[in-house]
């Protein structure tokens, strides 16, 4: 019996010593795939870098591409379209004025009753439609008609709260959120459809006149006084509040009228000039770009456009983390031997995901769990792994930000708002419009702190940063009662 009992302790021993090996080949394996997925992020985040130097850089890079767009067109990335908006509205304004906004598949329709001096908006109403696929790539009088029908219902139900001053047509302002080279302010070519919109034969036509054909078919009497672009018309929104640019993915701002050298016309009686500068397409040696974003860029539907949105807009932050964690995967098993299908499928990973993990803050990071769980069908993750998924979405986030913050600090060098000049009280508010600004905390902070830090202290103080919430809508409105044909009349 000693024996076996022995011979069995010893089978044993040999077994559990076994056993003991492959524990400690797997944690080295382990460890192995761990310190090369850590090599992987540190990498990204090292190529990522924006240090205040690289900052100023891309700043200077910005000043140069917008004096070249003024010059000529076609000079610069940047189109630094003119916007014919030579004033913007100065608070006096008076009346009805109502605002279509037509920017995707959803349009909106606003009434505004504006107060004059020193009351501003006394009342609004919008309503919101959605457009049926079929009409997005059917014919232009299709699309048109059933705006304009929906529009006359809006109209026919105007409340008492809302005058109309007697014997005055009604005016309104159109904001147009597709490409299209205007030629006064309220005329415009559209150049091409974006966001899932395809109609031959719009493209080459004048965006107003259909509008107003449309318009006239069902029999409203209403003038198209302004069309502008969902930047120009944040702008204008923000200006009614003492703002004095707006910015998305895109940028505008008030330009002196003798800085823009391709501008042939009269110079306006204001001296100035709105420039939609298009500042996603604007592009730098000095904008730190790894290889995940040339992917992306060369994948997307515009390759080599549009480089400086790619790496700070909404649309794409979530994506540039999906391929980062797509190569930890690969190269490091970070999921696993396999990399989940669900990882592999571009843009899953939008950034409202993104945010909801980058702000998680319970202790063991369920939000980051569920995520997983939910979108990537992802289960079973450690607390080590949620924590860089986190720190992940912190370095595609603040590099975002700090970019978008080097672009604001261009516009402010090139009107000279980045300095004080002897006993000059100036005042600049920014007006930010877009769901990134509203909900991302952590990327508003980001971008305000930044912006703050390259500033310096004294400036900042002289700068507010606003959230213009429905800026473009508001200000088309504001947009078409600055150019109203009763303007002189109400003045005098």
């Amino acid at each position: 019996m000693g024996k076996v009992a022995i011979g069995v302790a010893v089978v044993c021993g040999i077994a559990v010593a076994a056993a003991a090996a492959v524990v400690v080949h797997r944690k080295t394996k382990k460890s192995g795939r761990w310190v090369k997925a850590m090599e992987i992020l540190k990498e990204f985040e090292e190529k990522c870098g924006t240090p205040i130097p690289k900052l100023k850089q891309v700043a200077d890079a910005m000043i140069v591409e917008m004096h070249a767009g003024l010059a000529s067109e076609g000079g610069s990335k940047l189109k630094m379209l003119i916007s014919y908006v030579d004033h913007l509205p100065t608070g006096r304004e008076k009346g009805l004025f109502y605002a279509l906004d037509l920017g995707g598949t959803n349009f909106r329709m606003l009434r505004v009753q504006l107060g004059g001096k020193g009351r501003g908006i006394v009342n609004q109403q919008f309503e919101e439609v959605s457009i049926p696929p079929s009409l997005m790539t059917g014919s232009s009088d299709a699309l048109f008609d059933y705006i304009a029908a929906e529009l006359a219902k809006f109209v026919a139900q105007e409340g008492s709260d809302f005058k109309q001053s007697p014997g005055r047509q009604r005016e309104l302002g159109f904001t147009f959120s597709f490409p299209v080279m205007q030629s006064s302010i309220a005329s415009g070519t559209l150049l091409r459809w974006t966001k899932g919109f395809s109609i031959d034969d719009m493209v080459g036509q004048d965006v107003v006149a259909e509008l107003a054909k449309a318009m006239e078919r069902q029999g409203i009497d209403m003038r198209i006084a302004a069309l502008v672009n969902d930047t120009v018309g944040t702008l204008a929104g923000g200006r009614y509040n003492n703002k004095i640019l707006g910015t998305g993915s895109n940028a505008a701002y008030v330009e002196r009228a003798h800085a823009i050298p391709k501008w042939h016309g009269l110079l306006p009686k204001s001296g100035e000039m709105v420039i939609n500068m298009e500042w996603g397409n604007f592009r730098s040696s000095h904008l730190p770009l790894p290889d995940y974003d040339h992917a992306l860029d060369t994948e997307s539907l515009n390759p080599g456009e549009q480089i400086y949105e790619k790496v700070i807009a909404g649309m794409y932050l979530g994506e540039i983390v999906r391929r980062v964690l797509c190569r930890m995967t690969e190269e490091a098993a970070f999921f696993g031997d396999t990399v989940p299908p669900k990882l592999k499928e571009p843009f899953i990973l939008g950034t409202p995901i993104m945010s909801a993990m980058h702000q998680d803050t319970s202790p063991d990071l369920k939000v980051v769990a569920s995520n997983l769980k939910d979108i990537l069908e992802i289960s079973n993750t450690s607390l080590k792994m949620r924590k860089v998924i986190v720190e992940l979405c912190n370095i595609v986030a603040t590099r975002g930000a700090r970019l978008s913050a080097a672009g604001l600090l261009g516009i402010l060098k090139k009107m000279g708002r980045d300095t004080i000049k002897g006993g000059e009280k100036q005042k600049t508010v920014i007006a930010m419009d877009g769901g990134l600004y509203e909900h991302y905390t952590e990327y508003r902070e980001c971008l305000e702190n930044t912006l703050n830090e390259l500033i310096g202290e004294e400036v900042s103080r002289t700068i507010e940063i606003e959230h213009s919430n429905d800026g473009s809508g508001i200000g088309a409105a504001l947009l078409a009662a600055s150019h109203s044909q009763y303007l002189e009349m109400d003045e005098s």
